[in-house]
């Protein structure tokens, strides 16, 4: 009996029929860890699961893969359904994915855990770039859905804390795939017209599916590109969104987010009583000190004696007149003192005085006082001045000078 002899492409669709017609591999689900992920710009996802002991090759198209609500990452534990066949074309089996969990947690908890800590990264949620609310708001937008108890709540806590603010409500959807864009859409419309001093996005309570619009990526870079302040309030106070963590204030819930967008009416009025009763004292004792010092001025002598001022002053240029006086004379008395006493030192120095006791003074033709006889030579005229008068003479003989030993 002759052998039939296959091809390989044969054989290998051979084993899809048997692969894709067993019944417990066309809705398989399967447990393992990711390893050599990757996706492709084709938007399908390849990558392996394995265990301790095995591997099967698995691959996500697009379809599918654009239904995750997380990012698969290597040495992630998950769970995968799907069904098991065979390639042809290289003759391998793998792993065809429908859907994907991550085993242990929700897909929604450690998609809001992956994208919070990508955007914390990045500084989204860095508290210097958060800006302040302003005080006194003229306008408030509110980004929320118009059928829902929230936007009342909001609406009824606004008029009655401050009517003065306007409220302009832009209506979106805040549930659902379409929300996404339109909250965000809504967000940056509102800042870039500048429709209200702050703005106010969020919803009631509900789930975590229901609340999943405000953990949305393109609503959290809204946010944070928004130039006027944003006020998140999704839920309640145990619910926290990624819309949170980047706003500029976080609220609890709705009615606390009103509350927190503009003052107290009643507070205020309270406050400016306070003012104004503070104002009323402050004033009334700056004028009672007035009158204090006015009564004390209408006391004083210049007022009540014209021409006092002018006496007192009188009085006051002749007593310094008195005293620029004496100083004077008493200076010129000094000085004077100092002189006399100068004088008397000067002419007791006097040659003079030594001249007028029988002593005299020569001097050569040059007007020089000669002090020893070895200064001038026969035949030199010399010039003699007495206590009284004086002569001129001639010099026909020197002596020589004696020297005590």
């Amino acid at each position: 009996m002759e052998q039939h002899i296959f091809s390989v492409t044969e054989v290998n669709e051979l084993v899809k029929r048997l692969l894709d017609n067993e019944p417990m591999l066309s809705g398989i689900c399967v447990r393992g860890e990711i390893s050599n992920y990757k996706m492709y710009p084709s938007g399908h996802h390849y990558f392996s699961l394995k265990d301790a002991t095995g591997a099967i090759r698995c691959v996500m198209f697009r379809g599918q893969a654009m239904r995750l609500r997380f990012r698969p990452e290597n040495g992630m534990k998950v769970l995968v359904t799907g069904r098991v066949s065979v390639f042809p074309r290289d003759g391998a089996y793998q792993l065809y994915c429908n859907t994907m969990t991550p085993e242990g947690a929700g897909d929604l908890a450690l998609a809001f855990e992956q994208l919070k800590e990508r955007l914390y990264k990045e500084g989204l949620f860095d508290e210097g770039r958060k800006k302040p609310l302003p005080e006194f708001p003229e306008r408030i937008a509110v980004v929320t859905s118009s059928a829902g108890a929230a936007v009342h709540d909001m609406i009824r806590i606004l008029r009655r804390r401050y009517p003065l603010a306007k409220v302009i409500l832009l209506p979106v959807r805040v549930q659902g795939a379409e929300a996404p864009p339109e909250i965000a859409g809504a967000i940056r419309y509102a800042d870039q017209w500048n429709i209200g001093d702050v703005i106010i996005t969020g919803r009631g309570g509900g789930s975590m599916e229901d609340l999943w619009a405000f953990n949305d990526e393109r609503v959290a870079r809204a946010i944070y590109a928004c130039e006027t302040p944003v006020i998140s309030a999704v839920g309640h106070e145990p619910d926290v969104t990624i819309s949170d963590f980047v706003a500029d204030r976080r609220a609890s819930t709705p009615s606390n987010a009103a509350e927190i967008a503009v003052p107290d009416q009643a507070e205020l009025l309270r406050h400016l009583s306070s003012l104004s009763e503070r104002m009323n004292t402050s004033e009334a004792t700056r004028l009672q000190t007035l009158r204090e010092r006015l009564d004390a001025l209408k006391q004083k002598r210049v007022l009540t004696d014209q021409l006092a001022y002018v006496q007192d002053r009188r009085m006051e240029l002749a007593h310094l007149q008195q005293r620029l006086g004496d100083l004077e004379r008493a200076a010129i008395a000094e000085k004077q003192k100092a002189f006399t006493a100068l004088a008397a030192s000067l002419d007791a120095m006097s040659p003079l005085k030594v001249l007028g006791r029988g002593y005299a003074m020569a001097r050569n033709e040059g007007g020089r006082v000669l002090k020893s006889s070895g200064e001038v030579a026969i035949g030199d005229r010399v010039h003699v001045t007495l206590g009284s008068g004086g002569f001129t003479a001639v010099v026909d003989e020197i002596e020589e000078e004696q020297h005590g030993g």
